[in-house]
């Protein structure tokens, strides 16, 4: 009898409400067909949830968080995963041994037991497992582990952090250890592609977003102040909303009449807020937190310019594309943004937005300031970025591309493409 293939995803966190497109991509993927598993390395840390998780139908497996307080689970869990794979245990632990002797974490021990205990609760006897992460870092770790414990092929999904943080030579082991790499933007592919140490194939698919739930050919608010500007990001350095926020004050003391909507929640808040206060913005900007989906749009509805300031930090963490970005364009938003990673590849100066260097407010200041005084450029633009992100940009056709990639490769073991490529 042939062994049932199931898709067993591993997952930083699920759900997570910032991570829409991982939900979007499993119920899409379920859809075409696949038996999803899915796996998650902590529990959820939001009270609420995009309507995308409620239609998947996989079962989830969370993994312990913490070794300490679920050690006794952990061990049982790998005592009987090196009784019934012993020779793939050794693999795993020889490797993370050699992992640890090379840079001493905690972390490296606790992902041996992480996928010790994967393999014994989420796989199942009779099942042809193919293991697939979510993020280069952590999500990978474990799922290599398991892989080598179950004899199982594995694949990752690489994004921003936790492919530009990560030291070039661990991330050339896992591509080399994968069957395949999916990124979500060409610049990742780009510097995945020099990594890779054996011909791993890498494949760019954009995560793209539900069209249907943005409907740019809504009325847009007529031009004129009070002029709304509009954010939707992650509180933290790597989204630029310093810059932002000062970029607003030049347009303050010019005597620029706006209000800005702060949409999302991070470390960087109350930083932020004692910004805008300084600046004398404490009036003009609302801070309103993470917030669902309808409430989101109906700020993209009323806003007349979506801004956002991302920069590459010292540590190389950087954005990929966006998806607020795509978002705020489909909507038909006119868009000010920085010109760093990869939003060039949706973010055309002169064409879809009007972009900058990072960190740079004055010239962040003048693109607003051009986007407001020209309604003619602003819907320009706006339809040109309009046409692009339907064409590259919707996440049903990117996950029929993806789904056409793991039903061409998952099972494929690492490095046959390399091996082909020599016969």
């Amino acid at each position: 009898m042939t062994a049932k293939p199931v898709l067993v995803m591993v997952l930083k966190g699920y759900p997570r409400i910032s991570e829409t497109f991982i939900s979007n991509e499993i119920e899409l993927l379920e859809r075409q067909g696949f038996s999803v598993r899915i796996v998650s390395m902590r529990q959820p840390r939001e009270n609420f949830s995009h309507a995308s998780v409620g239609r998947i139908q996989a079962e989830v497996v969370y993994l312990p968080e913490a070794m300490l307080p679920a050690l006794g689970r952990l061990v049982a869990a790998n005592l009987r995963t090196a009784v019934s794979r012993p020779a793939g245990y050794l693999k795993a632990a020889g490797l993370m041994l050699r992992h640890f002797f090379e840079a001493p974490k905690s972390a490296t021990v606790k992902h041996l037991l992480q996928a010790g205990l994967l393999c014994d609760e989420a796989l199942r006897p009779g099942e042809a497992p193919h293991l697939h992460a979510h993020f280069a870092h952590s999500p990978t770790s474990v799922a290599m582990y398991a892989g080598l414990m179950a004899d199982a092929p594995v694949s990752f999904t690489g994004h921003a952090k936790d492919v530009w943080t990560q030291r070039p030579e661990r991330l050339a082991e896992k591509i080399g250890r994968a069957a395949f790499v999916v990124t979500c933007t060409q610049a990742n592919a780009a510097y995945l592609k020099k990594l890779s140490p054996n011909g791993t194939p890498i494949f760019p698919v954009y995560h793209g977003i539900d069209l249907t739930l943005f409907d740019g050919a809504a009325a847009r608010p007529a031009a004129g102040p009070p002029w709304r500007l509009l954010t939707v990001a992650r509180l933290t350095a790597k989204k630029g909303l310093d810059t932002v926020l000062d970029a607003l004050g030049l347009l303050a003391r010019e005597g620029v009449d706006f209000t800005y909507d702060l949409v999302g929640a991070g470390e960087d808040a109350t930083a932020l807020a004692e910004q805008a206060a300084r600046l004398g913005l404490a009036d003009r900007v609302r801070f309103h937190g993470a917030m669902p989906h309808e409430q989101v749009v109906a700020l993209y509805r009323a806003a007349h310019a979506f801004v956002i300031g991302c920069r590459v930090l010292q540590n190389g963490d950087r954005d990929g594309v966006p998806n607020v970005l795509v978002e705020a364009m489909a909507m038909g938003l006119p868009v000010a943004a920085t010109n760093v990673s990869a939003l060039p590849e949706l973010a055309i100066h002169g064409e879809t937005a009007l972009t900058c260097d990072p960190d740079d407010p004055a010239a962040l200041a003048a693109n607003l300031r051009r986007l407001l005084a020209d309604p003619a450029l602003a819907g320009r633009l706006a339809a040109a970025a309009r046409e692009l992100v339907g064409r590259e940009f919707d996440n049903v056709a990117n996950i029929r591309r993806l789904a056409a990639v793991f039903a061409a490769h998952a099972g494929d073991p690492p490095g046959r493409f390399a091996r082909d490529a020599a016969l």
